[in-house]
């Protein structure tokens, strides 16, 4: 504002000041500066190629290992698998971040929080006195990195459950209530106990039966339920990774996910992820064979399986599917659904 008049036309709602935001040099589609590249991370191929599948259907991660087994850093790459934002998605988190008043890098790049631990409800869900969007919003249409996420507490982990499940956060106040978008991809990491190398094979674990079960309680069942993809992380074999040689660089994976979520979209004709379409939708365009409906049967009377961890085996193994360029769920993309749900 540059003059009185704007002052006063901005106080009666006739005038907004243009939105602020730093302008950087990125081509579409390229990481930002700050993202690892896939390349870069030494082993670790199974999990980048869950992380993969994650970025293609939007699928929820949890990922469960030691300290220093890299955790972290694959949280830090998975921003560069990810395709870049059309133009109307940009200007609808643009304005989710002026609503905030929180600075916003003007690039094609989703958005990636990766808030702590240590961060109140609010800060993460929204509201406050005078109500704004939280980081569940600020991650809208990108990813939300949770660190160490048995250490938030339970109340703000159980406020999570309604976003992910329907895409928005509803805060009710005494006049009103308002509702923010928050549709984003979660991201989760923690330690199997609290001193972290429960299971290692390099280090001995002090914690107690009781200790390990209730630090793995911070993570209710029905919040649990909403990962789709669980990965169990161990330090990587730098000899034998050195063997296999570089992995695929970032820009190689992103154009596979990029593909593999143009299917999704042609197939229901909306832009919408195979985690996010209603399940009804997904069975009537893509049905199981009589033989996977039986064999899924099955497996859920052995394994006393609920129907939603059936549903979320079907839905991920429709996105290896699109990976696979293949039309239909094969019996290959089922089995290998059950192996990164660790069901």
């Amino acid at each position: 504002m540059t003059s009185l008049k704007d002052v006063i036309s901005h106080l009666g709602g006739q005038w907004s000041p243009p939105p602020s935001f730093k302008k950087t040099r990125v081509e579409p589609g390229s990481p930002v500066n700050g993202y690892l590249d896939f390349q870069q991370i030494i082993g670790h191929t199974e999990a980048k190629h869950a992380l993969e599948v994650a970025a293609a259907g939007g699928h929820h991660v949890l990922m469960t290992g030691p300290p220093g087994c890299g955790k972290s850093l694959l949280a830090e790459g998975f921003p560069s698998i990810l395709p870049p934002l059309s133009k109307e998605i940009q200007l609808e988190v643009l304005s989710l971040y002026q609503l905030s008043r929180s600075s916003y890098t003007l690039n094609h790049q989703p958005p990636f929080r990766n808030p702590h631990h240590f961060a109140s409800a609010i800060a993460i869900i929204g509201g406050g006195q005078f109500p704004r969007p939280g980081e569940i919003s600020l991650a809208h249409h990108g990813v939300l990195f949770l660190d160490e996420i048995g250490e938030f507490s339970k109340k703000t982990l159980d406020m999570l459950r309604q976003p992910l499940e329907s895409g928005i956060i509803t805060i009710s106040r005494t006049h009103a209530s308002i509702t923010y978008p928050a549709s984003f991809l979660l991201l989760a990491a923690m330690n199997p106990c609290p001193c972290g190398y429960a299971g290692s094979n390099t280090h001995y674990c002090t914690c107690s039966a009781k200790q390990i079960v209730s630090y793995q309680n911070r993570l209710s069942g029905p919040l649990r339920d909403r990962f789709d993809i669980h990965l169990s992380l161990r330090p990587v074999n730098f000899e034998a990774a050195a063997k296999l040689g570089e992995g695929e660089p970032s820009k190689m994976v992103r154009e596979r996910v990029k593909q593999a979520r143009e299917r999704q979209y042609h197939r229901y004709g909306t832009e919408i992820y195979n985690s996010r379409v209603s399940y009804g939708d997904l069975l009537y365009a893509s049905p199981l064979s009589r033989t996977q409906q039986t064999m899924l049967q099955e497996l859920s009377i052995k394994k006393n399986w609920s129907n939603r961890t059936q549903i979320k085996i079907i839905r991920p193994a429709r996105t290896i599917a699109d990976l696979q360029w293949s039309p239909a769920i094969t019996d290959q993309s089922i089995q290998e659904a059950i192996h990164l749900n660790r069901v």
